[in-house]
């Protein structure tokens, strides 16, 4: 069987495991784990705290540093949106286009890794080759995050990680983070005739909402020297403020949902300390001098860590050798590319399909697309022995 043919085989099983990222994906990683086992790999399974999704990480070749990894996440979006022509988690072949929910967005990516395992295996391989397919990163990266988390444990190492999203084969060496929060406040009820005896939520949220925006100001000036990134700075932006339930009520509960995209991981730490330092100095002393069980938490809705561009980067070498190409971009979408520089790594994002495909009904990747991503897979060979 081809390569090709070979990923084909490959994506239609994977396709019709429907890992939307409120279901489970375990039946898609025994799937994989089977398969690389079989091959020889060595293979750890990592589930979350629930058991009902896991974290998938096999290694071929010897044992250490300095490997390369081949990244991918088994989760899908819903595929609830009018327009679909066939079923979703069927795949669907015209002859020149792979049609179903997660063709693009990335199971296409992880079957061409899939299908080039085989080969991998009878090489004598001189460092580590891993895959790693992930849970949840439609949803935060929260399976990443994890599995970055049992690497920094086990003190791995790899040097190298391609991520194979869909770029259309072009080579991204970097994009901003996205960190989604929501921050409650929690006050003390009372009539609207007598605000001094209440503690309104309300008005501290709003309190909150001016110094992120006083923040937002700050962070323009802290936007790094030759930043490529449109707009160059870290953005930050108050997305939705909930509380109250009437005119003459105080206000006991409210909520404010904001966002920041960092451009540089410290420019997340400042955000976070400094709004940390506000509430702490001034908002919750005023908040319980009147109701000493006013409370304000933040509650993490996502971490998508950013992949910072760098001027020694032996992924962008190795993938622009691979594919031919002599650039590197920018993108705004996040990937799971940042947790594993957080690692020490050099990473990269480049995979088949358009991002344009990704999220929406017929979802698809083409024939060509697989077939140069399969290019760069059978180029990694060369470079393992």
């Amino acid at each position: 069987m081809t390569p090709l043919a070979s990923t084909l085989d490959i994506l239609e099983k994977l396709i019709a495991y429907p890992t939307v990222s409120t279901d489970s994906n375990l039946a898609l990683i025994d799937y994989c784990a089977e398969y690389l086992d079989g091959l020889g790999a060595r293979v750890q399974i990592f589930k979350n705290a629930e058991g009902t999704k896991a974290n998938l990480f096999a290694t071929l070749g010897p044992e250490g540093d300095g490997g390369i990894v081949l990244s991918g996440h088994s989760d899908v979006v819903p595929a609830e949106e009018d327009g679909w022509l066939s079923d979703p988690f069927q795949m669907r072949n015209d002859g020149e286009r792979l049609y179903g929910r997660g063709t693009c967005d990335m199971k296409g990516f992880i079957a061409a890794s899939l299908a080039l395992a085989p080969a991998y295996a009878a090489l004598p391989l001189r460092r580590p080759l891993h895959f790693s397919f992930t849970h949840d990163e439609e949803t935060g990266c929260l399976g990443a995050q994890d599995l970055v988390g049992h690497l920094r444990e086990q003190g791995l190492k790899p040097a190298v990680a391609i991520i194979g999203e869909p770029t259309d084969m072009r080579i991204i060496e970097g994009h901003k983070g996205c960190c989604e929060y929501s921050t409650h406040f929690k006050g003390l009820e009372g009539h609207g005739s007598q605000p001094d005896l209440g503690v309104s939520a309300v008005e501290y949220a709003t309190r909150y909402v001016g110094r992120l925006l006083e923040l937002r100001e700050a962070l323009k000036q802290r936007s790094p020297a030759g930043s490529q990134f449109e707009p160059p700075w870290s953005t930050l932006q108050v997305g939705r403020i909930e509380g109250g339930v009437a005119h003459n009520v105080i206000a006991g509960d409210c909520r404010v949902d904001w966002e920041t995209r960092p451009v540089v991981a410290a420019d997340l730490a400042f955000v976070k300390q400094a709004m940390q330092e506000f509430c702490d100095q001034q908002l919750l002393p005023s908040m319980r001098a009147v109701h000493p069980e006013a409370d304000i938490h933040t509650e993490v809705i996502g971490e998508v860590a950013g992949l910072e561009p760098m001027s020694e980067n032996e992924a962008l070498r190795l993938v622009q050798e691979l594919t031919g190409a002599n650039a590197a971009e920018l993108v705004a979408f996040g990937t799971e590319a940042g947790l594993f520089q957080s690692l020490g790594m050099s990473a990269v994002v480049c995979g088949p399909g358009s991002i344009q495909q990704a999220h929406k009904a017929n979802e698809y990747v083409s024939l060509d697309q697989l077939q140069r991503c399969l290019a760069m897979l059978e180029g990694l060979q060369s470079k393992l022995v």
